[in-house]
């Protein structure tokens, strides 16, 4: 009867007794995003999702794939704030045009790291 009592307590032990430090969750929206970003092909440069402070809200920035396509800002239910740069002229679509000068805390939340 004891070594059932010991062997419960290790393993009560061991699954509840060790906590883990994590950042906080990543949106359900986010991951979707990484989900299809990998049913893709690899780009060149890679798929990334960053993770700002921006006007005090939690923002979720993606670099955009190549030559005058838009990068893209979400804010943190996963709608569209911007295109902070890209596009013909870089500087994206004007709606955030201070996005790149004034965010702060940078987090890469994810990059793709297939290879071609």
């Amino acid at each position: 009867m004891k070594i059932k009592i010991i062997v419960l307590s290790c393993i009560l032990l061991l699954t509840f007794g060790c906590t883990q430090t994590t950042e906080p969750d990543i949106p359900g929206w986010v991951n979707s995003l990484i989900s299809d970003f990998k049913a893709q092909p690899v780009g060149n440069p890679p798929q990334s999702i960053w993770q700002y402070e921006y006007k005090e809200q939690l923002v979720y920035f993606v670099p955009a794939q190549c030559c005058d396509q838009f990068s893209t800002l979400y804010d943190s239910n996963g709608n569209i704030i911007c295109a902070p740069d890209g596009g013909v002229s870089g500087t994206g679509d004007g709606r955030c045009p201070d996005f790149l000068s004034v965010r702060k805390n940078e987090k890469l939340i994810w990059e793709d790291a297939r290879l071609k």
